[in-house]
């Protein structure tokens, strides 16, 4: 498990293009061997070091535990790179949103937050209370101060600012972080500090994203039951916030693609895989999708 990696910095506009550009250009970037990495990235110190968490939280790049400390491209970073290296596309947001909330052992809070924590309104002491009962049960222990940073992190990662503190705002501000275009959490009651899950409105969700995350979770299988997608930790129901007639309407647009069939009659409810590729795939094909 890991709680506050991030140094309270949340991923700013621009920071994942800044990182993967100098790790390309140098994988001992943040190691400081050629220079200053707060003068070639242009940031301080403590976000130097956020950057470098949030780049291998989100799998756009990973970093051996023993020797030299460089940086790589993971498989899904080059897809990235080589499609999206400014981050501007809708689909590319998605996914990192789905490797940030699906890493269990880097990004613990996130993980814990679409996929165990079960409350759609919550405030700060609902989410660290039972974030501190799931810790304890795996026999772990953090301080509090650490679980609500990572509390605080989330919401600024997935709330606008110009939402929660309109009036601090300036409009030409990039300070927000860019996974808040997927509006997953809005604000429930601004006084009293209630949030809430969201469900993504149906075309902010291109359906090749969606079929990505159910075939990296099927593990090869070519037959999987509808309510796995939406109940299953780290599948696309509990990622994406969705309710099942959003997940439906999806499910049949993909079929319309003619990648996979929905099965609903005999008592079974169920997608086939008609065309079976694995997750990167099938993110190569979004992006080929989107460009035609």
């Amino acid at each position: 498990m890991k709680f506050r990696a991030h140094d309270t910095f949340f991923i700013r506009k621009g920071w994942l293009n800044k990182g993967m550009r100098n790790v390309r250009i140098d994988p001992t970037v943040f190691m400081g061997s050629k220079g200053n990495p707060m003068d070639i990235l242009g940031i301080g110190a403590n976000m130097v070091k956020a950057l470098r968490y949030w780049l291998q939280a989100v799998d756009l790049t990973v970093e051996p535990n023993t020797g030299k400390r460089k940086q790589s491209f993971t498989p899904f970073g080059e897809v990235v790179f080589n499609n999206d290296p400014y981050i501007e596309e809708m689909g590319t947001l998605w996914f990192l949103h789905y490797k940030l909330a699906s890493n269990k052992n880097e990004a613990t809070a996130w993980y814990f937050f679409y996929n165990e924590f079960k409350q759609s309104e919550f405030n700060k002491e609902d989410f660290v209370k039972q974030l501190s009962n799931y810790i304890m049960i795996n026999g772990e222990e953090v301080s509090e101060r650490s679980l609500e940073d990572d509390y605080n992190c989330i919401i600024n990662t997935y709330v606008p600012r110009i939402k929660s503190s309109p009036e601090k705002v300036q409009p030409e501000s990039n300070i927000d972080c860019p996974l808040g275009e997927l509006r997953l959490i809005d604000i429930s009651n601004r006084k009293e500090k209630l949030y809430k899950k969201s469900v993504p409105k149906k075309d902010t969700l291109h359906p090749l994203v969606l079929l990505a995350i159910i075939l990296d979770q099927a593990n090869g299988k070519e037959e999987i039951k509808i309510s796995a997608i939406q109940n299953d930790v780290c599948n696309a129901g509990k990622i994406f916030n969705l309710d099942i007639i959003t997940l439906t309407t999806l499910l049949y647009k993909i079929e319309l693609m003619g990648y996979i069939k929905v099965v609903r009659t005999a008592g079974l409810d169920v997608i086939r895989i008609t065309k079976p590729m694995t997750f990167l795939e099938c993110v190569e094909e979004y992006y080929k999708a989107i460009n035609k």
